[in-house]
């Protein structure tokens, strides 16, 4: 079965897009980016912003980043995939990442959460953008602390 990943969070403030790969099984029944409750985005990206975005509902988390200047997606649009694991993905079909620079004029930095998003570095970057990758926040990288990933972040989406 093909799944389908969600809409692009941007608008014209973005300087910095965080990109996934491709929505968990949880983040696709809720229709939200990074709904699973052990997926540790909403509460770094809240750490390094000043915003306590855990506790926000989500619009009100999706309103904060964006006031911020941070806009979120995934590199794959579609696949098929048995369960959330990145390496379960297959057949993917890649989001259109070059059609930011119209939607997001201020856009410089891409920060990609996680290895497999990372994948897409190179086109990234031959598209004029600083390209960073970070640690995944998802509760399967199990190998850093809260810490580290946080201090990752913090420096990647300095802009």
């Amino acid at each position: 079965m093909i799944l389908h990943g969600l809409p692009p969070v941007i608008d014209a403030r973005a300087r910095v897009l965080i990109l996934g790969s491709f929505p968990s099984t949880a983040s696709l029944a809720a229709q939200q980016y990074y709904a699973h409750p052990q997926n540790q985005f909403w509460r770094i990206v809240g750490a390094v912003i000043g915003q306590p975005l855990k506790d926000m509902d989500y619009a009100a988390r999706l309103a904060a980043a964006q006031a911020a200047g941070i806009a979120i997606w995934d590199v794959f649009a579609s696949c098929a995939r048995a369960g959330s694991l990145d390496s379960a993905i297959r057949d993917a079909v890649p989001n259109p990442l070059a059609e930011l620079k119209k939607s997001a004029p201020a856009l410089r930095r891409i920060c990609f959460n996680g290895r497999t998003a990372a994948k897409r570095i190179r086109e990234v970057e031959a598209m004029g953008f600083v390209a960073v990758v970070l640690p995944s926040t998802s509760p399967a990288h199990a190998g850093m602390s809260f810490g580290e990933k946080l201090a990752c972040w913090r420096g990647g989406l300095a802009s």
